[in-house]
């Protein structure tokens, strides 16, 4: 039987290693650029379609390639690819419908507690080699309310982490899962509540139309005063004016942000590791000028939430798995193309 010759596109060295030792079974090609109409030429008897989002599989490529049968993205969404001319052609699709959840939860949990326990001042300080420990208290989340927005896979470890730490959980979801919720040990609350009774909110939303800003000059009347505010998220989920504004009256005591409102568009997390990004989004820039920055009881890293070497290795893993479960005939994570 012929092997099954598959092409992958936006590759990295450490990727093709990785992919090679674990698909030896199959006619492998790599590529590091994006999928373009040159090198599309060196692919026409491929059977497997490997992209990540910046290779625009489009009617065009689809109709070039007469022997494909199935494309596995190596990414959550799947914009990039032509779904109707799939189905016309009986063209399965495939995508790593998780990968990063446990990273984002842990990164979480690292904002709050360096908060917390004011680990970023307490490490400048002992870097110039002053040990004192005058305005270093912190305080324990044993017992405190962290306000969860959005319980999907995000959010769910993030509310099984704040168990461990002895903390009561009020959580905020269009959808609610009132099993987790009993088995967990946590309650489902309207927004303004959430907002009004948490020592910690941390948001675990998509960004939409109805998430923009969901933190705002409005809804900054409704938090508690002194409370903490973690995002992880989006940054456009945040009114950069409402966290300023509530830096200055008091209402947040302190900020753990991973992105920013004036960040580059970002599709994907794995996409900011990626030479097309860099070239067309300076964050370092992004950063320099962003007044919160400057803030002594603000922490921002620079959207690594996701960049853990587990969750990098899951897309492949999950990549692989779809290939070798398509080679079966039995396909998994596929996505659903919708009839007309």
């Amino acid at each position: 039987m012929k092997k099954l010759k598959i092409a992958f596109f936006e590759i990295e060295p450490w990727e093709i290693d990785y992919l090679k030792t674990r698909l030896k079974e199959f006619d492998l090609i790599f590529f590091e650029d994006k999928l373009t109409s040159k090198n599309l030429k060196k692919i026409l008897d491929v059977n497997v379609l490997s992209p990540f989002i910046y290779s625009v599989v489009d009617k065009k490529v689809i109709n070039s390639l007469k022997f494909l049968k199935y494309i596995t993205t190596r990414s959550t969404g799947f914009d990039h690819i032509d779904l109707k001319a799939c189905r016309r052609k009986n063209i399965l699709v495939s995508n790593v419908p998780s990968y990063g959840e446990h990273t984002v939860a842990e990164h979480t949990f690292a904002l709050i507690l360096a908060l917390s326990r004011k680990i970023h001042l307490s490490w400048e300080r002992t870097r110039k080699g002053d040990f004192s420990l005058d305005n270093l208290t912190g305080f324990e989340l044993k017992g405190k309310t962290l306000g969860v927005v959005g319980v999907g896979r995000i959010g769910r470890q993030v509310v099984r982490i704040a168990k461990g730490f002895g903390m009561k959980v009020l959580a905020f979801d269009i959808k609610k899962d009132q099993k987790f919720a009993k088995e967990i040990g946590f309650k489902y609350v309207p927004l303004r509540y959430l907002f009004k009774n948490s020592d910690i909110i941390t948001l675990h939303v998509p960004y939409n139309k109805k998430t923009h800003h969901l933190v705002n000059l409005k809804t900054l009347k409704w938090f508690k005063k002194g409370c903490y505010l973690i995002n992880t998220a989006r940054g456009g989920i945040c009114d950069t004016t409402a966290l300023l504004k509530g830096l200055k009256q008091g209402i947040f005591a302190g900020l753990g942000l991973d992105v920013l409102e004036e960040e580059c568009f970002i599709k994907e997390e794995r996409e900011l590791l990626t030479s097309t990004f860099k070239k067309s989004c300076d964050l370092k820039t992004v950063l320099e000028n962003h007044i919160l920055l400057n803030q002594p009881n603000v922490i921002i890293t620079p959207h690594n939430a996701f960049n853990s070497k587990e969750a990098l290795t899951r897309i492949l893993d999950t990549t692989i798995e779809n290939i070798k479960s398509f080679a079966k005939n039995k396909p998994i994570n596929l996505v659903k193309i919708r009839q007309k």
